[in-house]
């Protein structure tokens, strides 16, 4: 219960959404992406480190200055791995909207962009037009078909594993001072893995659901449907 709250109607109708489109074949023209964001703190160290010996491991003193914070989109598309993972100064609307942007012109030959997010509050039309006005802010959410998760059941949002990922392969316990640092680690790091199509295979299907959370007797709008 700690994971996953109450099991209403609209929970049961979100997590479905997710999982079948998670199911479905690969669609160039319908490329599914999830985003996410990872917040990060930026931080050096009070005191330079002892020279390096030969033979010796490298000491930092348990001491830190916070130099402020950031953030990282964990962006990916589901079946194919490619990545658009980048850091921002914030997750405000207007990086988020310039992170939709991002993703718009990777796949500009597709007829619509599936989009898994989670519930926050950037994450609406409204970012787009309080970055670029009402006819490109429309124009640019037009681009996507939104898939959001329920509310707390960020889990189903394949990009939460994009982020532990960039967690521990990119940042690990380094100490990064400042934002130029943190783009920069993050770029290469995403390079690495675009090239690679290092994809995530989703295994947790509509069946295993029903089947786990057992809530066949709960009726949802698309099964009115």
């Amino acid at each position: 219960m700690w994971c996953v709250p109450e099991i209403t109607s609209e929970f049961v109708e979100r997590m479905e959404d997710v999982l079948r489109l998670y199911a479905r074949p690969y669609n160039s023209k319908e490329p599914v992406v999830a985003i996410d964001e990872r917040p990060v703190v930026l931080h050096d160290a009070a005191r330079a480190a002892p020279p390096i010996k030969p033979g010796t491991t490298p000491r930092a003193d348990y001491e830190y200055v916070r130099k402020g914070t950031a953030n990282i989109f964990c962006i990916l598309e589901v079946l194919t791995g490619r990545r658009l993972t980048h850091a921002t100064e914030n997750r405000k609307a207007p990086a988020l909207a310039k992170a939709l942007r991002r993703i718009a012109r990777r796949y500009s030959r597709a007829r619509t962009i599936h989009l898994v997010a989670d519930n926050l509050n950037t994450h609406s039309e409204r970012s787009l037009i309080t970055a670029f006005g009402k006819v490109e802010g429309r124009k640019l959410w037009r681009r996507f078909t939104l898939h959001f998760t329920p509310k707390h059941a960020s889990w189903l949002n394949v990009a939460e594993m994009e982020a532990g990922l960039v967690s521990r392969e990119c940042l690990g316990s380094r100490r990064i001072a400042d934002l130029e640092t943190l783009q920069r680690e993050v770029r290469a790091w995403n390079v690495a893995g675009d090239s690679q199509r290092r994809s995530i295979h989703w295994k947790f299907r509509v069946d295993d659901a029903r089947r786990v959370f057992r809530y066949d007797g709960i009726k949802t709008k698309r099964a009115k449907h």
